[in-house]
């Protein structure tokens, strides 16, 4: 058999004709490309060329475009791996045909060898700097905009502008923090600027996947920390700026350590507000994440007066599925809000607080006003100093200011009513001269209106009547939002808290009628009748058979009051305080003084009958008394109530619920959030896609 001669492994440079790359790379190099020994066809005869003649400067080395070889269109470390593979094949067939060894050939042919060899290995070097060069970018440029996302979120910003096209002179906080810190690091100046377009990390659809990937985070360890142990649930609604019923989840529990906690888990938008709805919502969002059901031992809700039938009909529907998830009030709960949202259910009530806003916002609405007002407020105290109807003394009649009843301060409204009541006399002065004097005629008809409602005698009757009412349900209100509350001493103010409204109810009317007239002498205001027969608005329509008296007495002191005794029993049932009273015999604190056998029997018994046996509720008050023994001579402070930790924050309208939801778990969670490792983060991150790019 004749051997191939090495010119075979080369190809001439054409001088006539340009070969197209495709058609210059059409070498074929397996073995297989070989003619068989025992092959009938043979190729033509070629001219011997000796060494002497062998030009190898008209030789073209195959290495100039390998990618065409095998199809790729980019020279990837694959690409290479088999460009490697097919080249050393050649050698091997080269040997295989030759029978010779490639240093016995020419020396020319062996260097041809060798340099094409050496610059295979050269490209391989230069294509592995390159790649890890790239996935350093890749790492930094994604680290960069993890950590902007982790900086807005615990703050709370804003991430996206307005306007964020590159003619913008703010581009939103998320784009120009990321321009800062590219300011103070060459680094990361680079690699956003050289950052391919599918690979910026700087979109808002990636944002929002950092930001998810941390709040999957925070919500696992919370699930670790509760693991399969029992747990509350605390729920608040609220509508945001875009009209959305949102509903924000609390877990409350007991850790390892024995401490209690409260963590924020989730908020989700409910397309109503019906007892079902929000009760598959809850059950959706606790096994979504694995939690069992029945390990509800308790329920709690900031129950709205909107809200507060839903919320009734909801406790039901989880008592029926998890049989000891008892509801308890939120002892944080704004429940003088609450109060005052029943009371206004009372259709005179909610107009005295309507008029009572709209005096506080005339008088005070410029700083002439105000000023104004302080000085008629002078006046009327050296007035009564020098009748002698006012002490004087230190710190004793000091000026003060008109407030307004909010919304969300939680003793605005007792604040708001006992102001006017000290600054009455002169709020009227200011009222009568802005009707008599204001040119402008809008102005002029409301400080008519207002001076008129704040002269009658049902706004002053109203007046005193939820200063009573308010000041009597305060002191609990105070107590409840304390962070850090003993359950014992709550569940007594709300007891005597009951008590001092019923008194008020059986035995206070006399006493408050005898007030109100009193105040209308001393302002000079007309009082009516009380025996007269009742005539309604300006109609002069009568009511038949109902006195003045009866209508102020039953119609408001009544029915107001009414409202009050009923919401606090709703909160505080007799058997949620029954339950309450009887866990005090569990608190650890100040070494079990509160340890009481008898109770814990009871609240056995009573309240978890289903969860002991029979043999070990007979067994219990003997294991009892030995825990007692023990715990008295090994036990220590071990721990208090918790406060909940929980921030609501203004809802950005246009956010949508994915990541509001992602957000305030980032933002009330930081705690937590703050100890990931961010080479975790970049890892879920490449997980949640095919990014198509390295990250290592």
């Amino acid at each position: 058999m004749k051997s191939k001669t090495i010119d075979s492994f080369f190809k001439k440079k054409s001088t006539e004709t340009t070969q197209s790359p495709s058609e210059a790379s059409q070498i074929e190099v397996p073995p297989s490309s070989f003619a068989p020994l025992n092959s009938d066809a043979r190729p033509s005869k070629i001219p011997r060329v000796e060494d002497e003649a062998l030009d190898l400067s008209n030789l073209e080395r195959e290495l100039g475009n390998p990618t065409s070889r095998f199809g790729s269109t980019a020279f990837t470390h694959n690409g290479f791996s088999n460009w490697k593979k097919v080249h050393n094949g050649c050698n091997c067939a080269f040997l295989t045909h030759t029978g010779k060894d490639p240093n016995s050939l020419h020396n020319n042919a062996q260097r041809a060898y060798v340099d094409l060899m050496n610059q295979a290995q050269h490209i391989e070097v230069s294509l592995d700097r390159q790649t890890t060069q790239q996935i350093s970018a890749n790492c930094l440029r994604l680290k960069t905009s993890i950590d902007v996302v982790r900086w807005l979120s615990f703050q709370g910003c804003a991430f996206r502008g307005h306007d964020e096209s590159s003619g913008s002179k703010n581009h939103g906080n998320f784009l120009e923090l990321l321009s800062l810190l590219a300011s103070y690091d060459e680094k990361v100046k680079d690699v956003l600027k050289s950052a391919p377009q599918n690979a910026s990390y700087t979109s808002s659809t990636i944002q929002k996947e950092i930001l998810q990937i941390y709040a999957n985070r925070v919500r696992n360890v919370i699930h670790e920390e509760i693991g399969d142990r029992k747990f509350s649930i605390i729920v608040d609604e609220a509508r945001d700026e875009s009209k959305k019923e949102q509903m924000a989840i609390i877990l409350r529990f007991v850790d390892k350590q024995g401490q209690v906690k409260e963590r924020f888990f989730d908020i989700v938008h409910v397309k109503d507000t019906a007892s079902l709805t929000l009760k598959n919502v809850i059950f959706n969002v606790l096994l979504q994440h694995s939690f069992d059901i029945q390990n509800i031992r308790g329920q709690s809700y900031d129950g709205a007066s909107n809200m507060r039938g839903e919320f009734n009909g909801l406790q039901a529907l989880i008592l029926n599925d998890c049989r000891y998830a008892y509801y308890v009030h939120c002892f944080t709960h704004r429940l003088q809000l609450a109060l005052v949202a029943s009371a206004r259910e009372v259709v005179e009530v909610h107009q005295f607080f309507k008029n009572l806003s709209d005096i506080v916002n005339i008088v005070s609405a410029s700083s002439k006003r105000h000023d104004e007002l302080q000085k008629a407020q002078a006046a009327e105290i050296s007035r009564l100093v020098s009748i002698n109807e006012l002490a004087t003394g230190t710190r004793m009649n000091q000026m003060g200011t008109l407030q307004l009843p909010s919304e969300t301060r939680w003793s605005s409204h007792l604040n708001s009513v006992t102001s006017l009541l000290k600054m009455y006399n002169a709020t009227s002065t200011i009222l009568e001269n802005l009707k008599n004097t204001t040119s402008n005629y809008s102005q002029r008809g409301d400080a008519h209106n207002a001076y008129n409602s704040l002269r009658s005698f049902e706004f002053i009757f109203i007046l005193h009547v939820m200063k009573e009412v308010l000041g009597i349900t305060d002191k609990l209100c105070q107590a409840l939002q304390r962070r850090s509350q003993d359950i014992l001493n709550a569940m007594s103010l709300v007891l005597t808290t009951k008590d001092l409204i019923q008194k008020l109810r059986d035995d206070g009317w006399n006493e408050l009628l005898k007030n109100v007239i009193s105040f209308c002498e001393s302002s000079e205001l007309d009082f009516p009748d009380m025996n007269a027969q009742y005539i309604v608005g300006r109609s002069h329509n009568k009511k038949e058979d109902v006195t003045v008296e009866h209508h102020y007495r039953v119609d408001i002191f009544f029915a107001t009051i009414d409202t009050h005794l009923q919401e606090l029993k709703s909160r505080f049932n007799e058997n949620v305080v029954e339950l309450l009273t009887l866990t005090i015999a569990l608190d650890p604190k100040e070494f079990f003084k509160l340890f009481d056998i008898d109770k814990i029997c009871i609240l056995v018994n009573k309240f978890y009958p289903e969860y002991f046996s029979q043999q070990e509720k007979e067994r219990l008050p003997y294991e009892l008394k030995h825990y007692e023994l023990d715990v008295f001579s090994t036990a220590s402070l071990e721990r208090a109530f918790s406060a909940m930790k929980i921030v609501k924050t203004r809802l950005r309208s246009k956010m949508k619920d994915d990541f509001l939801r992602s957000s305030l778990v980032m933002y009330i969670e930081k705690e937590i959030a703050e100890k990931f490792d961010i080479n975790e983060i970049i890892d879920d991150f490449s997980k949640v896609n095919d990014r198509g790019v390295q990250f290592k």
